[in-house]
């Protein structure tokens, strides 16, 4: 399988997020340790995820280790060493629900439909990501250790 084939194959799995219910999680200090599925998040899909400005934004705020990405942003920061920085608890809790830690935080939360300010109404009632979203963005997430 090519590289573009294995891309191709990959963001077909970042559709968006349908109203489905949520699946529980607890916060533990400043992470939500347990996994939102029982299906492993997949570094490949998270990564596909993170670079596609479709689904979740990510480069418009952050930049990376994405040489291929000309346009990356500045407000947020890189997600070089992410998994250096934090634990997959740690980055699971600030893909869920970023203003736990930070109130002032302008990312928003991936995996929430309540609370929120506004939403239009064709997205009241579905988070942006499913579950099994955050745990393949977290799986990503973890491998970026430089």
């Amino acid at each position: 399988m090519t590289r573009t084939a294995a891309m191709l194959l990959a963001l077909a799995a970042c559709a968006p997020a349908v109203a489905e219910p949520l699946q529980p999680y607890e916060i533990v200090g400043d992470a939500i340790p347990a996994p939102l599925t029982q299906t492993p998040g997949d570094a490949a899909r998270g990564r596909a995820i993170v670079v596609n400005r479709r689904v979740g934004l990510c480069l418009l705020c952050h930049s990376g280790p994405f040489p291929e990405e000309k346009l990356q942003g500045d407000l947020a920061p890189d997600l070089a060493g992410t998994g250096s920085r934090w634990s997959v608890g740690q980055l699971r809790l600030r893909l869920v629900e970023p203003r736990r830690l930070n109130p002032e935080s302008i990312m928003p939360a991936y995996y929430r439909v309540d609370g929120l300010d506004r939403v239009a109404p064709a997205f009241r009632g579905k988070p942006i990501f499913s579950a099994q979203q955050i745990e393949d963005v977290v799986a990503f997430l973890a491998t970026l250790k430089d």
